[in-house]
């Protein structure tokens, strides 16, 4: 079924938990501003299509509560969407060609040959950004990866005065190149080099990874400190 055939509500409620991970009828009536009843009957929905399911936690005296997460049929749904805005079949054929690099020149020149493709990527995107601010940057950077099939979104850390806003968490709730992922995880390393090569006056850091069965990617940008002394 194609995340299309889902109601707006539906799919809103598949995406807070692609994000959240898991959460009650009445936390998803909150955040979405649509009544319990009306919830709960999607979620049944949902829970009939087998795109999520749920698990009894007692938080007090009374009954036990329903916490709901995606099934792993929901996540692939979300995946696949991403990968169909992207194109799917040029994912399918991607893992094919670098499937048959690996065979003809070993996997070592693959992952060369990948480092190569992100390095023209940061180029491109090195453009988009030009010399705005950090705050700016970020922000353009998670809107080019939205256009490319990623959910991402981005926060600001330590909003303090002492801070002035030159921490960043960036987060990515799915991944527009899972298939190629799953076959080549060094793609994943060559992304945070990308990052790292976008963002030059910045340290990067991955602080959560899909492949390690995490519920997101997920990337801390900390503008490097500058020497007075230099």
């Amino acid at each position: 079924m194609a995340i299309t055939h889902q109601s707006s509500t539906k799919q809103d409620i598949l995406e807070y938990l692609l994000k959240q991970s898991q959460a009650s009828a009445l936390e998803l009536a909150a955040a979405l501003d649509v009544s319990p009843q009306a919830i709960r009957r999607h979620l049944k929905d949902l829970e009939v299509q087998n795109l999520i399911l749920f698990s009894s936690v007692q938080t007090g005296m009374g009954r036990p509560q329903h916490m709901y997460q995606l099934s792993r049929q929901g996540r692939d749904l979300l995946n696949r969407a991403a990968s169909d805005r992207v194109g799917d079949s040029y994912g399918q054929f991607a893992v094919s060609l670098l499937d048959t690099l690996a065979e003809t020149v070993g996997h070592d020149q693959v992952s060369s040959i990948l480092r190569k493709q992100w390095e023209r990527k940061a180029l491109l995107y090195q453009e988009h950004l030009g010399n705005a601010s950090l705050p700016q940057r970020v922000a353009t950077l998670v809107e080019l990866r939205k256009a490319e099939g990623f959910m991402a979104e981005y926060y600001p850390v330590d909003e303090s005065e002492s801070s002035q806003g030159d921490r960043f968490i960036l987060t990515e709730h799915n991944c527009a190149i899972s298939n190629v992922a799953e076959s080549f995880p060094s793609v994943c390393d060559h992304e945070l080099e990308m990052f790292a090569a976008v963002l030059p006056d910045c340290t990067v850091e991955r602080t959560h990874w899909i492949i390690n069965g995490e519920h997101r990617c997920g990337y801390l940008v900390q503008a490097r400190k500058q020497n007075k002394n230099g």
